[in-house]
């Protein structure tokens, strides 16, 4: 089986790098019933950290985030990556990337068991186009 890459977009937040501020978020994201397809979150300097929320339904998140008073930046673009996974899954994802001469922002990479594996994979914005291209994005 293929995989399947989907151009997405996501929001992001800044909040203080401290237990706690990240599941106050998502529990109130939780509450309104807001389904995610992916989730990332770092520290991003000066005791602050970025959360990355792609929605299932950007409606639903924007009003939930609204009510929880989560200031969001976006939606900006990613791309979601599923597929079979085998030895070198993501070394073959990046490798198109390279071959178009495109530099990966950053990815993360997990197994979803049953030999499967997800990805999501940033680029800069000017190389979104190339990048699905490249990827044969949909």
């Amino acid at each position: 089986m293929a995989d399947t890459v989907k151009r997405i977009e996501y929001y992001s937040t800044d909040t203080s790098d401290r237990p706690g501020s990240g599941a106050r978020i998502l529990s109130a994201l939780k509450e309104k019933r807001v389904s995610l397809l992916a989730f990332t979150g770092f520290p991003s300097g000066s005791g602050h950290a970025q959360l990355d929320f792609v929605p299932k339904n950007a409606r639903t998140f924007l009003s939930a985030a609204r009510k929880a008073r989560v200031k969001l930046e976006g939606p900006k673009t990613a791309f979601l990556i599923q597929g079979q996974d085998h030895t070198g899954a993501v070394a073959d994802v990046v490798s198109k990337l390279a071959k178009a001469n495109i530099n990966i922002t950053a990815i993360d990479a997990v197994t979803g068991g049953r030999n499967r594996y997800g990805a999501i994979l940033w680029v800069k914005p000017r190389n979104v186009a190339a990048a699905a291209k490249a990827l044969k994005a949909k």
